[in-house]
């Protein structure tokens, strides 16, 4: 099996953790720079797959640090933002924000879970890796002055 068709065979098997945690963070949004829970889970999640981190950049953000055993030179970037929107949602499906007056309507709960879900599968496959990987939960990116900038 090649390369390719072993994260994608990676990937399949995850696919409903994913989903399991998108729709957590989707129940649980929290607005801009007061990421707290957010921010707890991933790092709970990280730290369950051995991930190393460096946690409470600009107070709530995160970053996953990836490598194979041997030290590298390179490093590239992957970005997610944490934070929700202050608006009711209205949609009645069964992980409907439980938090009132705040919901995910911008995706950043997807963001958040699809870079869970990558880093999950590059663990399983760094040795293969020839650069480093920097995995950024950025915080604040819907409000002045934006996290980005911040971390």
């Amino acid at each position: 099996m090649t390369l390719k068709e072993q994260i994608k065979a990676e990937t399949a098997l995850i696919l409903d953790e994913i989903i399991a945690i998108r729709r957590h963070l989707h129940q649980h949004p929290e607005l801009s720079f007061v990421e707290f829970k957010t921010s707890a889970f991933i790092q709970e999640k990280l730290k369950s797959w051995g991930v190393a981190l460096e946690a409470g950049i600009v107070r709530t953000g995160i970053v996953a640090l990836i490598s194979p055993d041997e030290p590298v030179e390179k490093w590239i970037g992957m970005r997610a933002d944490m934070d929700a929107l202050p608006m009711q949602e209205m949609n009645e499906v069964e992980y409907k924000s439980q938090n009132d007056g705040i919901m995910h309507a911008c995706g950043h709960d997807v963001h958040s879970a699809m870079l869970l879900g990558a880093i999950k599968v590059i663990t399983k496959f760094k040795k293969d890796l020839r650069v480093g990987v920097k995995c950024i939960f950025q915080p604040g990116e819907e409000k002045l002055p934006g996290g980005a900038k911040l971390m």
